[in-house]
């Protein structure tokens, strides 16, 4: 019998966690005690054996002059020789006290889900949200039309920076007053943002960058310098929208939603029930611009920096089979970056890119090996706007974002419809198109 080898799936899924094997996520959980290795003893017989059954028949036995001479041996000293042999001859398997605990990754790999669904779109949907600043109005348009479908229900959503903000004006809205209540609240904070169009709109979606913040305001707004402990009035701006004290609601979508721990550069991850005003500050927090947010002693940064958005962990919680990710960094660009802005501006794409890079591939490794891993589906911003790229994501301008919303809900749209081969769709023929005009009259009434 063979020592059971670890898959190459799963090692990559184990490196694709990237932080150290302690709890790469910040959740606090106990220590497994190990269990003490108990001396086995000796087995002994219930009854006395006979002692015909030891004696080997006659015609097993050798001739009488090839029989060495031996001593009697008692019952329960045999039986223990036997056993003794039996356990050098074979590789015992290991007790589950001797068992070592499985990381998380190698759990999600080795989740069972069930066959792909029969009706499209799924009935039981997990989201994803990628933060990046005002191109995070994409994200608004893709739930903006999948609120639309009533029968597609969501399960569990992360997100980082922007990406949090949708997500917990989505999950606020749903368990305040269902469907339309959250498309209200996703209206009302982007029409806010446009109409108010103000440095304190762009740092509330963390829409700052080395490139985007020396180009649009100025090197004196950089490195802290922008009154970085006045947090208070974007406290109220997020209190004026999300409905928090819904989020701890057991009717609201579980949420994941990340931030940097400044001390040692790990995510954080904050669930329902602790998440507040700070946590999204903290979340949307740019290194570059704003002082770390302190949260019960522990200082963070935008969460985009180390999981943008958080995949994993998504596909641990999650009990939903599909899982959508919604990407509105841009990954390609078809120019070489020349000038400084340029440059910084391109950097910051490909490194909010990484992270999700490896964990998509990494997922998609356990499913290649054999493992179950979520069905991952994707739909980016720069599919839908050319050389979205070359855009600035500190651009409040009401034609960029109306731009953003509407081509999110025509991916969308597009997404629920192409229904998978052996599926029977279900979506409508014909969805009414929704206008930036229509969405703000909607939120202001």
């Amino acid at each position: 019998m063979s020592i059971p080898v670890r898959s190459s799936a799963s090692v990559l899924l184990s490196a694709a966690q990237i932080w150290s094997t302690e709890d790469p996520f910040g959740s606090v959980t106990d220590a497994a005690e190990p269990t003490p290795t108990q001396a086995s003893e000796p087995v002994e017989a219930d009854e006395p054996v006979a002692e015909s059954a030891l004696t080997p028949s006659s015609s097993d036995t050798l001739p009488d002059e090839a029989v060495a001479p031996r001593e009697a041996v008692a019952p329960h000293e045999f039986i223990a020789v036997v056993e003794t042999s039996i356990t050098a001859t074979e590789v015992a398997e290991p007790k589950p006290a001797d068992t070592a605990e499985r990381s998380l990754a190698e759990t999600i790999a080795s989740a069972t889900l069930p066959p792909p669904p029969r009706i499209w779109p799924p009935r039981k949907l997990s989201l994803a949200l990628q933060g990046g600043g005002t191109f995070s109005a994409f994200t608004w348009g893709v739930l903006d039309r999948l609120l639309e479908e009533p029968a597609c229900d969501f399960d569990t959503i992360s997100g980082a920076s922007a990406g949090a903000i949708n997500a917990a004006l989505l999950a606020s809205g749903l368990a305040h007053g269902g469907r339309d209540e959250a498309r209200n609240r996703l209206a009302l904070f982007w029409t806010r943002l446009m109409e108010e169009a103000s440095f304190r709109s762009l740092m509330v979606i963390g829409a700052f960058s080395p490139a985007s913040s020396a180009v649009s305001f100025g090197s004196g707004l950089r490195g802290g310098r922008a009154d970085p402990l006045d947090l208070d009035p974007l406290r109220e701006m997020l209190a004026e929208t999300i409905d928090f004290e819904a989020l701890h609601s057991p009717s609201a979508p579980r949420l994941l939603l990340a931030a940097t721990r400044t001390r040692d550069g790990r995510p954080q991850l904050f669930r329902n029930t602790e998440i507040t005003p700070d946590v999204l500050l903290a979340s949307t927090c740019p290194a570059q611009l704003n002082a770390a947010v302190d949260i019960d002693g522990e200082a963070y940064w935008d969460g985009g920096y180390v999981a943008n958005p958080p995949l994993i962990q998504i596909a641990h919680d999650s009990s939903a089979a599909d899982l959508l990710v919604v990407q509105v960094t841009p990954a390609c660009d078809g120019y070489v970056p020349l000038t400084s802005a340029a440059i910084d501006r391109r950097l910051d794409q490909v490194s909010a890119n990484a992270v999700l890079n490896a964990e998509l591939a990494a997922l998609e490794w356990a499913r290649s090996d054999g493992l179950h891993p979520p069905r991952v589906h994707r739909l980016t911003a720069e599919d839908e706007i050319e050389a979205l790229a070359q855009r600035d994501a500190t651009d409040l301008g009401s034609d960029f974002i109306a731009t953003l919303h509407q081509r999110g809900r025509d991916a969308a749209d597009r997404w629920l419809r192409h229904a998978p081969a052996g599926t029977v769709p279900t979506v409508q023929d014909e969805q009414p198109v929704t206008s930036p005009a229509d969405a703000r009259e909607v939120a202001l009434t």
